[in-house]
């Protein structure tokens, strides 16, 4: 390979040149991300169920769809809830699936499932598919004029025109919207006028259904459209079509109900109010900087690209602006491509600093400016090699990524060092000897007798990481693409080497006197460190004792160090759960809300709020009403950890209330573990509602008095009201009254019954049948509800049903088929790891039912899982470490030797990470497995240099110190 490049050195340069032209314009147009896909695949089905409670969800559609989706191929966890007239099934396949056959198999089963579940049920449909950091943007509108049709205006814009819009961004998967307002009109019953004119329910609805272009109610003449046909003429043929009256609230108040004996016509405006507002069922809502508003929450698909995607959202929203006239857009709310581009920036930076740094050393040690050409131009040559095959690849740039590269620089200045310093070195030395061989052939020698030494040292290095590659889970997907971009870095290194630099030193120093030129940074050294090893090497004992003092400091420190699983990043970007008691109402979550907002956005540096409150529309958050998530930005001019106390400070003022502060990316990587967002979570599995609670109240109690625990909570697993009507049979049964249709009349009454849709321009509008804001929240008024009799008989609901409260289950959730109930904790003040050992220590004093028990889970579970992997695999990496090394040495004695002073290289990241926190992460593991093969590295290419000299140069064994500082040149060594 040295002998091809130097016949063909023009050749290899050019090629090396258009190399990194097109790399750099390839590497350019790479997608970027903020971090790797670390999720497992994952398909959720959900399915709505109006009417139903918890526990009805749970055991008419949840279980069924569980039973018939147990079983399919490569599934791993599969997690349900179910919540009031909501089932999510969550099904989490092994790594590696295809997703998209994943998604083909889950529909074939779904489909065979659905004609089992209960007719109103709607039919189960699977969320699309969306990456680990799914959530790319939240767009907070507002408007001055908070007033009801104000708001559903706004709303009909951002169903009807932003949605869509942004829906054709490449990327994006969904817009989901909190705080939507369907303009809907309202025919508000009224039990007392009902009464009064002799009319039931079930008249007024089926007035209200036929009077629309299409009626919902199947048993109503409404339901069926009906054709316009045609008329034929002599000459042509004629279509027919009919045009509805606009349907105001005056015109749909004037439509008839019922004509009386004397002639009286009912109409809707003597039974019901009817007036236009917004859905009955509003489950959801959203506050924007102090008021009401609507949140959209654009999510990207798991192959979509954060940069490109948020430029083509905001391109989107920049064209559509003169449009929204009078409505405030705010895309900042949450917004992670800044995270991104700031960290690329910063990296970037980073890299380019150690550039400078470094050509500015190598001209300094070899103070020969083409010398120091060579190595600069193979420095960058490397990483965009690297970045070719990357992109071949189909890899994202993202964080990971470029730490791989930053990280592999320095073995790329070593590299780029190694060759041409030795090329170096031969020239001068045959030219001092008066030598006539020519010096393509002094650089082939010299090139030659590095290169086992540079290929083993790669080879060290490559199989130091073969423990991250084979990591699994979220941490190998997570620490792998960091990795590969550090062994591709090294590879492309180790082929530049060989090929590219010996063909620049024969172009740039034939004829070059660089014989003259001698560093006086260099001799400083070399003096130096003669001297020291002078005194060091024919007595050894002090060198030894100090290896032994590091090594043992190191051991020492280390078992004081704490655990955790990543390193903190410093995103501007909060959300704070933000959950009330189930049960809370609407009014309240709004009003809390709005008063964090207020005392947030007076810290100073806090941007913006927004939040959105319970579900919303094509979202996927199968929560309640309770359930909130505020988020907050920080500007990047205030400092980052007194901003982040004060808003701890304003959350922890709200003691009534289960909250956090965390980051998007931690509370992603936490619910990618469990499913929850506490760092530390104990799961009870069981299927009593009664023993689960008592159960995790006494794991509670345990956790909250372990030192350094914070936040302890009971997951809301917990009984709320409900207003239960249970027919009297016997009684319905004397007046030939079916349960079913007490049941559809307080339905209709309490939740509403949509009767239609009228459409126009494209948009529809539903029409409801609902009863009156005074009277619909009155148990008495739903016991006045009269029923239709067979004999035309009206029959009091409360005559045929008893109307009571009763408590029910807010929430059931599954795994695996079981029930369960978390406990869940945050960690302050202390590492995760000793804390999570003192929670699993102190859980054996808790005694469980045949049929229950507990797990540890969360942050602390993945790391062990993680460091066990790598201390196996380390192992394996160790033993191949060796082996190559006594392969370089042909010597199992040295081989030992540079095994065994390993270790003293780890002891300065041990200390750096005591005087920094005293946290090690695992990202600190794998810069240790990386310390590692550099470590042996320079080992290797030491000894190999050493035996070299006393092969080839017979250097005098009785002056050892000869061979690592020769007196006519300077070698590294090192």
């Amino acid at each position: 390979m040295v002998r091809t490049s130097l016949r063909l050195r023009y050749l290899v340069v050019v090629l090396a040149s258009l190399m990194m032209f097109f790399g750099v314009v390839q590497v350019r147009d790479m997608p970027v991300d903020v971090f790797p896909e670390f999720a497992p695949p994952r398909v959720e089905v959900q399915t709505l169920c109006t009417g139903l409670s918890a526990a009805d969800v749970e055991s008419l559609v949840t279980i069924p769809i569980e039973q018939a989706l147990n079983g399919v191929e490569g599934l791993d966890v599969m997690r349900s809830r179910s919540v009031s007239q909501l089932s999510q099934v969550v099904m989490i396949f092994k790594p590696g699936t295809d997703l998209m056959r994943a998604r083909l198999l889950v529909q074939e089963r779904i489909t065979a499932v659905t004609p089992a579940l209960p007719r109103w049920a709607n039919s189960p449909f699977m969320i699309q598919p969306l990456s680990s950091t799914s959530r790319v943007m939240k767009i907070g509108m507002s408007t001055p004029d908070t007033s009801t049709q104000s708001l559903i205006e706004m709303s009909l814009a951002a169903y009807w025109t932003v949605r869509p819009r942004l829906m054709r961004v490449p990327g994006v998967a969904n817009v989901a919207i909190w705080g939507d307002r369907w303009s809907v009109l309202q025919v508000q019953t009224d039990p007392r006028k009902l009464q009064e004119q002799d009319v039931s329910l079930l008249q007024t609805m089926e007035a209200a259904s036929d009077a629309l272009d299409v009626g919902m109610l199947k048993h109503s003449s409404g339901h069926e459209i009906g054709t316009g046909g045609f008329v034929d003429t002599p000459s042509q043929r004629l279509t027919v079509r009919h045009l509805m009256p606009v349907l105001t609230p005056e015109n749909l108040a004037q439509m008839p109900v019922d004509i009386k004996e004397d002639g009286r016509v009912v109409t809707l405006g003597n039974v019901a109010n009817i007036v236009r507002d917004r859905q009955p069922l509003m489950n959801g809502d959203a506050v924007i900087d102090d008021d009401l508003g609507l949140m959209l929450v654009v999510e990207k698909l798991p192959w979509g690209n954060t940069l490109e995607v948020t430029r083509g959202v905001e391109e989107a929203l920049k064209a559509m602006e003169p449009g929204l006239q009078g409505f405030k857009v705010d895309t900042e709310l949450f917004r992670p491509a800044t995270f991104v581009q700031t960290s690329i920036h910063n990296l970037t930076r980073a890299m380019i600093i150690g550039f400078v740094l470094v050509a500015l050393i190598l001209l300094f040690f070899l103070f020969e400016w083409r010398v120091a050409l060579i190595s600069i131009i193979t420095i960058p040559l490397s990483l965009v090699a690297a970045g070719l095959v990357l992109d071949a690849t189909g890899a994202t740039v993202n964080t990971m990524i470029l730490a791989g590269l930053v990280i592999a620089l320095g073995v790329l200045v070593d590299d780029a060092i190694i060759d041409i310093e030795n090329i170096v070195r031969r020239i001068r030395q045959h030219r001092r000897e008066g030598s006539d061989r020519s010096t393509a052939a002094i650089i082939l020698d010299a090139s030659l007798e590095v290169r086992g030494p540079i290929i083993h040292a790669t080879l060290i290095i490559l199989v130091s990481i073969i423990p991250i590659f084979l990591l699994g889970g979220l941490t190998g997907a997570f620490f792998g693409p960091l990795a590969f971009s550090y062994g591709l870095a090294i590879l492309a290194s180790m082929l530049i080497a060989l090929t590219v630099t010996p063909a620049l030193a024969l172009i740039l120093l034939a004829r070059t006197p660089i014989e003259r030129h001698d560093s006086p940074v260099v001799r400083w050294l070399q003096r130096g460190y003669r001297a020291a090893l002078a005194r060091i090497i024919p007595r050894p004992v002090a060198a030894y004792a100090t290896v032994l003092v590091v090594m043992a400091t190191g051991t020492v420190v280390l078992p004081f160090l704490g655990q955790s699983l990543f390193p903190a990043f410093q995103e501007r970007d909060f959300l704070m759960h933000w959950v009330a008691r189930p049960g809370t109402s609407q009014q309240e979550m709004i009003r809390i809300t709005k008063e964090v907002s207020r005392e947030l956005r007076a810290i100073p540096g806090v941007r913006n709020f927004g939040a959105h409150i319970g579900q919303g529309t094509l979202a996927d958050e199968p929560v309640g009403m309770n359930f909130a998530e505020n988020w907050v930005s920080i500007d990047p001019s205030v400092d980052y950890n007194k901003t982040v106390a004060a808003i701890q400070q304003v959350v922890d003022r709200y003691p009534g209330l289960q909250t956090d502060v965390q980051t998007y990316l931690k509370e992603r990587t936490k619910e990618v573990l469990t499913g929850t967002s506490e760092a530390v979570v104990v799961r009870i599995y069981g299927d009593d509602f009664r023993v689960l609670r008592e159960k995790a109240a006494a794991v509670k109690q345990i956790v909250a008095g372990i030192e350094g625990v914070v936040d302890e909570k009971v997951e809301l697993q917990v009984d709320i009201p409900q207003l239960e009507v249970e027919v009297d049979l016997a009684v319905a049964s004397r007046y030939g009254i079916k349960p079913g249709d007490v049941r559809r009349a307080a339905a209709t009454f309490v939740a509403s019954e949509e009767a239609g849709d009228v459409w126009r321009d494209g948009k529809n509008y539903e029409v409801h049948v609902w009863s009156t804001p005074e009277t619909r929240n009155s148990i008495p008024s739903i016991q006045d509800l009269l029923l239709d009799a067979p004999d035309g008989r009206r029959v009091r609901l409360g005559d045929l049903a008893t109307v009571r409260i009763t408590p029910t289950p807010n929430v059931v959730v599954r795994e695996n088929s079981s029930r369960r109930i978390d406990v869940g904790a945050n960690v302050h003040g202390r590492d995760l790891g000793s804390v999570a050992r003192e929670v699993q220590q102190k859980l054996a004093q808790v005694s469980f039912p045949l049929g229950y028990h507990a797990e540890v889970l969360g942050e602390y579970k993945e790391r062990q899982s993680a460091q066990r992997q790598l201390m196996i695999f380390a192992v394996v990496a160790v033993t191949g470490i060796l082996l190559i090394l006594q392969a370089a040495f042909g010597s199992m004695r040295l081989a030992l030797l540079v095994l065994l002073t390993l270790p003293v290289a780890l002891v300065g990241g041990i200390l750096a990470a005591t005087v920094t926190g005293g946290i090690l992460s695992l990202g600190s593991l794998v810069g240790f497995f990386t310390v590692l093969g550099i470590a042996a590295r320079n080992g290797i290419l030491m000894i190999n240099h050493f035996q070299h000299l006393e092969r080839a140069e017979e250097r005098p064994s009785d002056r050892p110190w000869s061979c690592v500082v020769p007196r006519n040149g300077w070698r590294r060594s090192s």
